[in-house]
This record gives structure tokens, C-alpha cells and sequence, in this order.
């Protein structure tokens, strides 16, 4: 089965820059999960949640920093991901474009 979460958007610290530090910016979440489905589903409502408090919560300097801590924990609770792809944009950091950076981890190899 795959968990597909499209567009969770909020607002948290992350970034290196001075005003980054300082005010709350939009961030926009998109991530698949591969995940072997028998008794127990993974909730797509928990996890929207827990990558929400966790990035409001830690307050990331990088979003590379971001990625590895939500691949990390989210595996951490909810141990049947086989896959995960995630990436996190910035969509209002520069004038002209959206930045993303993005991660893919197969957890089987």
C-alpha cells in the first residue's frame, strides 16, 4: 500500500538566515510511504501530524537537517515503511521560485 500526502502546508522556523530565525515562514510537505498492508494501516492523519509537530517543534536550520530527522522518526513510528520519499519546499524564500530539497530512502536495502 502507499500513503500519499500532498501539499501539507504550515508555517514553522527553518532556515539559516537571520530573518529565518525569526519569523515563521510557509513550508510544503510531500511525501510517499510504501508500507506492506495486513491487520494494521498506517494513519495518514498521524503522520500529517507528527511531520507538522516536528518540524514546528524542532526549529531546523537546513531542510537536509529536516528530511533526515523525519526519514529517522517517522520509520521510528511506524516500522512497517518499506519506502519513503519526501521533500520539503520553501515557497516563498526567494522572489522568482519554489526551493525543494528531497529525499528517498528504501529501507529493505
Amino acid at each position: 500500500m502507499k500513503v500519499q500526502i500532498e501539499d501539507l502546508k504550515f508555517q514553522t522556523i527553518i532556515g539559516i538566515l537571520d530573518f529565518e530565525r525569526t519569523a515563521e515562514q510557509d513550508v510544503i510537505i510531500n511525501l510517499t510511504l510504501d508500507y506492506n498492508y495486513q491487520d494494521e494501516f498506517i494513519n495518514y492523519a498521524d503522520v500529517s501530524a507528527l511531520i507538522k509537530n516536528s518540524m514546528q517543534t524542532q526549529k531546523f536550520l537546513l531542510i537536509e537537517d529536516a528530511l533526515l530527522y523525519l526519514r529517522d522518526f517517522l520509520k521510528k513510528e511506524f516500522n512497517k515503511i518499506n519506502t519513503l520519499e519526501l521533500k520539503i519546499t520553501k515557497p516563498s524564500i526567494l522572489p522568482d521560485c519554489k526551493v525543494s530539497v528531497s529525499l528517498f530512502k528504501d529501507f529493505n536495502s
